[in-house]
């Protein structure tokens, strides 16, 4: 069935009702996006009309949050599910990064986590680029997608929309014979409180809208289509070659959500400025009144009798050396008392700030301080290795969140790349390599058959492990003072192979399969016990 105009309105009537049930989500993120650039104070007044200070202990709980997160930078490994395929996953374990760094995916998967950790939920856009005839990969605001009210998974939704801002001359450039001149006030789009002006007078919204529904032949298929005001720019149900196959072959949206903290019914979950932007509020009105006090502290105040005398302007004036004065001065003025602030208030300031840092798991020794007078770096890394687990499960949700997304890089090859491709591979010793490939490996192919029963055909499948690319400059020099205390405790000694080889069986840490190999190699140089000599027995 073809999409016709009645089709996109309906459409745009469905993305209305989504964006109304969406609206406190958007109103929360704008909101904590001005408590990251530490604006909040815009919305929280003083009594007396002054504005509240800002202090970094949020921020600065979540900039060590995404430096964690950007010291395990993720690299996948593609595994075959059947040994025939193995050649294949070898191939595509160095494909896919050369693809992902053609999109600058480190930057994108930056970029995530900067959202991830501000409003709860990161997500990736895995797309097919017909200009550009490649992979792109994208980072989404949340602000310009919207799904079904009350689904937890995103592809149990009956619709996605995903809509940007472009100018309004450029898509009449591209698209001739289109009507553009009305399309901007059909949806409006939430914006974030710019620094700067940003005038959107002359663009117009252009909806990506993805929605499953089932072909002939019964089988529930992912469509697409392109509008912008009234216009179609594209329909994948109107185009001969997806009409019945979908338009991504692997089914499914091509959106991936990375939550920080899950929360039900809804695909989308909540971020640290959510946990902790009471405590940071309540840290920012005590150092406002420790300022305030500060200054009456520092500028006293007088009480004068009227006619007394009392010059009252050169007084208040603190450039005057002289005040002129009539009469006897220490009956006409008296200073204002200021009584300083208790201590237990500066104490429970301190506490709230113990309180983020317990909430955020952004102790001392997470940014590399001492503790107690601990200094050795095995010692350090042990006590970051205990206080990092809240950043390992969410660093670890970032990897599942990532293994789909080089699923669906794995399936646009497979329904897309059928001319072969080069790919220039940077070896670990350096060298570069030129791979081509196609996707004729991945195709489905025929099973052989089992007892002359003909089982069908076969598509190669793979597996996805990820781990981390690289380790943090400070767990690396903690490694290599591990592998020196192995080394001064004698475990490489060949002689010791035997004893030194059940030891490191036992122990988990990275490089374990490399040490044990090399004992077991020093093994077979080792010289041969020599034999002990017969003591005699002089007791005859």
């Amino acid at each position: 069935m073809a999409i016709e105009l009645k089709d996109i309105r309906e459409a745009a009537a469905t993305l209305q009702r989504y964006k109304s049930a969406k609206a406190p989500l958007e109103n929360k993120i704008i909101e904590n996006e001005q408590w990251f650039k530490l604006r909040h104070w815009q919305h929280y007044k003083r009594e007396d009309g002054g504005k509240l200070p800002s202090s970094g202990w949020l921020f600065n709980s979540i900039l060590n949050k995404h430096a964690d997160a950007m010291d395990n930078y993720p690299e996948p490994a593609i595994l075959p599910c059947e040994e025939s395929d193995s050649e294949t996953a070898a191939v595509l374990s160095r494909i896919v990064p050369a693809i992902l760094e053609k999109n600058n995916y480190e930057q994108v998967y930056s970029d995530a986590w900067w959202y991830k950790l501000k409003h709860g939920t990161g997500v990736k856009g895995i797309f097919w680029d017909a200009q550009a005839d490649d992979i792109c990969v994208q980072r989404i605001d949340l602000l310009n997608l919207f799904w079904e009210p009350g689904v937890t998974d995103i592809q149990l939704s009956r619709h996605v929309f995903n809509v940007e801002l472009a100018d309004r001359d450029v898509l009449a450039a591209a698209y001739e014979g289109a009507d553009f001149s009305k399309a901007a006030a059909d949806i409006d789009i939430s914006k974030y409180i710019y620094d700067e002006s940003v005038d959107t007078a002359q663009k117009c919204a252009v909806v990506d809208w993805y929605y499953k529904k089932r072909n002939a032949a019964g089988r529930q298929v992912l469509h697409y289509c392109k509008f912008c005001g009234e216009n179609i720019l594209y329909a994948s149900e109107n185009d001969s070659r997806y009409a019945e196959s979908g338009y991504y072959n692997h089914g499914q949206y091509p959106f991936v959500f990375d939550v920080l903290y899950a929360v039900e019914g809804t695909p989308i979950g909540f971020g640290f400025i959510d946990v902790m932007k009471d405590a940071q509020e309540t840290i920012d009105e005590l150092d406002s009144n420790i300022q305030f006090n500060a200054r009456l502290l520092a500028k006293p105040r007088y009480l004068t009798k009227a006619g007394s005398g009392v010059n009252v302007a050169e007084l208040a004036d603190y450039t005057k050396d002289f005040v002129e004065v009539t009469g006897d001065p220490t009956t006409a003025v008296f200073q204002l008392p200021v009584q300083q602030l208790d201590a237990g208030i500066m104490d429970f300031r301190e506490r709230k700030i113990m309180e983020m840092k317990e909430i955020s798991g952004n102790r001392d020794f997470n940014q590399g301080g001492a503790v107690s007078g601990v200094t050795a770096a095995s010692a350090i890394s042990m006590l970051q290795e205990a206080g990092n687990k809240l950043s390992r499960d969410s660093i670890k949700a970032s990897y599942r969140a990532f293994a789909n997304e080089c699923r669906l890089v794995i399936e646009l090859i497979r329904q897309f790349y059928e001319e072969s491709r080069i790919f220039r591979i940077t070896e670990p010793n350096g060298s570069l390599r030129f791979l081509h490939f196609d996707n004729s490996a991945m195709r489905a192919r025929p099973t052989a058959p089992l007892m002359g029963v003909e089982l069908g055909v076969r598509e190669p499948a793979f597996d996805i492990k990820i781990s981390a690319q690289k380790q943090s400059p400070f767990n690396q020099i903690s490694h290599n003072q591990f592998v020196m205390e192995m080394f001064e405790k004698g475990l490489f000694n060949p002689v010791l192979a035997a004893q030194a080889s059940s030891a490191v069986a036992l122990m988990n840490f990275e490089g374990k399969d490399k040490m044990l190999h090399g004992i077991l190699a020093g093994s077979a140089l080792a010289p041969a016990a020599a034999p002990q000599a017969e003591v005699a027995d002089d007791r005859d």
